[in-house]
């Protein structure tokens, strides 16, 4: 079972029930509200890996894009 106190914790940056963690040169997301719902993507913002629907990327994706400079690093 997901520790989510735990990843919101951890996470760099939380936007809209999303926590975003940099581990290395990837960022994991994690949908707070739906924990089986995750993606990995570069520093850069291109998703690697994803359990969300493509609207759900999309969403994620925009997040990131527009606020990365603001992750705590």
């Amino acid at each position: 079972m997901i520790d989510i106190k735990k990843v919101a914790d951890d996470a760099n940056m939380i936007i809209a029930g999303y926590a975003f963690t940099k581990e290395g040169d990837r960022i994991r997301v994690l949908n707070l509200n739906n924990t089986s719902r995750a993606a990995v993507l570069t520093l850069e913002g291109e998703i690697l890996e994803a359990s969300m629907p493509d609207i759900e990327l999309t969403i994620v994706s925009n997040h990131y894009n527009r606020n990365r400079e603001f992750m705590e690093v």
